[in-house]
């Protein structure tokens, strides 16, 4: 076989020169001008009612791997702001976790704090969903309209903003942009509970007081949906804000993921 590829050599220089119009060198430049997107994805800690929804970001990792992209992951060095007995769905008490340590869980122990993500080093972020973004990365779960943005999560969200680079968000994360981005167009599904399939529709009416557009999106259909505001580069999905099967879940995120890397123009 190496025989074969030696005598082979001349005819496959000659070849990859009529392919390359500059030559091997301009073969070799567009070669190192296709790497892959890097896309920093922002976790709230590790469960659902007190951190990142777990499915969501376990979605967003295997849509970000199947496209190709390079990951990194952060979450902001603070304490959460209170611990939930998955078990029983009630406040533990007497437990008090740190949000960072709380989501190396999800990142396998290969995470940074929020504070070295910058937007040289990426060319999108994603925030998965969970009550953690409401309670961790916001105080949106307590303060509704009028909550604060954690400093980190507003920085980085105006940082991307600004340098043109795409924001993707899904589930309750999406009122983090409604409420830094003025005029940022985002879902979080339907604006009416419809028997309870909508348990949280009530949140499209905070991003409306936040002075945000929300446009109704599906989750069940045969192509989920992701809504995609081009203006501001901010990429959305309902994902658990609707009640329905795990697959459209993560096909729904699939839709978010795909626009996002899109947008990265990778």
């Amino acid at each position: 076989p190496s025989a074969m590829l030696t005598s082979r050599g001349p005819a496959l220089c000659t070849a990859l020169r009529r392919a390359a119009p500059g030559g091997l060198s301009s073969f070799h430049s567009s070669a190192r001008r296709c790497r892959a997107p890097r896309v920093a994805v922002v976790l709230s800690g590790c469960g659902v009612y007190d951190g990142t929804e777990i499915h969501e970001a376990s979605a967003i990792l295997v849509h970000l791997s199947r496209g190709g992209a390079e990951v990194h992951m952060y979450a902001p060095d603070v304490p959460q702001m209170h611990v939930i007995d998955h078990s029983k769905g009630q406040p533990a008490e007497a437990e008090s976790r740190n949000v960072l340590v709380e989501s190396a869980r999800i990142a396998r122990g290969k995470i940074a704090s929020l504070a070295k993500l910058t937007t040289a080093d990426h060319d999108a972020v994603i925030f998965p969903g969970g009550f953690g973004a409401a309670k961790n990365l916001s105080t949106f779960a307590v303060d509704g309209k009028d909550c604060k943005v954690n400093r980190e999560v507003e920085r980085v969200l105006k940082d991307f903003h600004k340098a043109g680079k795409p924001i993707g968000l899904c589930c309750i994360s999406p009122v983090l942009a409604a409420k830094v981005l003025s005029g940022a167009e985002v879902t979080v599904g339907h604006e009416e509970e419809e028997g309870g399939k909508w348990p949280y529709a009530g949140t499209a009416g905070a991003i409306k007081e936040l002075g945000a557009k929300h446009c109704v999106k599906e989750v069940t259909i045969s192509f989920p949906e992701a809504h995609v505001d081009t203006k501001n580069k901010v990429v959305t999905t309902p994902a658990f804000m609707c009640e329905t099967a795990l697959h459209h879940i993560f096909d729904g995120i699939g839709a978010m993921v795909k626009n996002v890397l899109k947008l990265t123009g990778k």
